[in-house]
């Protein structure tokens, strides 16, 4: 009974270590000026993001997701970010959600109404540059 105990806290360890990954990236749009980082905390989206890098994935390649209006310290540059529980990434997407990151956060104000309606941003343009190794 003791080594089932220890072989479940084991696991529930092990589990807790696996879901907590995260990893950041780094995208461009056209015109844009500095990298827009964003962080991932699922395995399955990581994966994703790495086959793009590397060339693996070549359909889904461009990233989405709801913002939120706050600064992030791994994105200094913009004072929005993208809710890593929200992000994806697409092939194509409406154009409502649409825009180039400069002229996101000189609009952010306007932006969650009409402009980039529910938060949801999918910048046609993007492209990932690179993944980040935060120390």
């Amino acid at each position: 009974m003791k080594l089932l105990l220890t072989l479940f806290v084991i696991l529930l360890t092990f589990s807790a270590i696996v879901s907590s990954e995260e990893a950041y990236f780094a995208f461009k749009t056209h015109g844009g000026g500095h990298d827009f980082v964003f962080k991932l905390t699922d395995p399955e989206k990581i994966k994703t993001a790495r086959n793009i890098l590397s060339g693996d994935e070549t359909e889904t390649t461009h990233v989405m997701g709801r913002f939120k209006k706050s600064q992030k310290p791994y994105n200094p540059h913009y004072s929005f970010h993208l809710d890593p529980d929200q992000i994806s990434f697409f092939q194509l997407a409406i154009e409502v959600c649409d825009a180039e990151l400069g002229y996101v956060e000189e609009h952010l104000d306007e932006a969650c109404g009409a402009f980039l309606p529910g938060c949801f941003y999918c910048p046609w343009s993007s492209k990932l540059t690179r993944e980040i190794h935060m120390k």
